[in-house]
């Protein structure tokens, strides 16, 4: 038997902005909020459990010393790469220079709070 991951916790300064922006991004809906003020959320239909993670933000004001040891790559389902770019960037993602070439074929962007993810040129299936 193995493990898997079931969520990703995220510390943010306004968990209320992130959840909404990476509900946006992945198409999660909100699965609950707990009195630390931390939010979930999750996929629509299965939300904790299912074959996708969970992400929950979580309030937290201590600065980071650097750049995140793990990132996220997400890849479009229903878009080409270009398309999808321009959603992202419409939902408050932002450019962010970890150094690329130019000559990568994924972008590299902050979300509202700084946090560096990846969009992936594959498109794939969705769930």
């Amino acid at each position: 038997m193995a493990c898997r991951i079931s969520e990703l916790v995220l510390d943010a300064a306004d968990p209320e902005r992130l959840a909404a922006f990476w509900s946006g991004v992945l198409g999660y809906v909100e699965l609950g909020r707990e009195d630390d003020g931390s939010i979930e959320i999750g996929p629509p239909d299965t939300g904790f459990g299912g074959p996708q993670p969970t992400l929950v933000l979580s309030p937290g004001t201590d600065p980071r010393p650097g750049k995140l040891p793990l990132h996220i790559d997400v890849n479009a389902t229903d878009r080409d790469q270009d398309a999808e770019l321009r959603r992202l960037l419409a939902l408050g993602a932002r450019p962010a220079d970890v150094g690329q070439t130019g000559k990568e074929d994924w972008h590299v962007l902050a979300d509202p709070e700084g946090n560096e993810f990846c969009l992936l040129r594959a498109r794939i299936r969705p769930l």
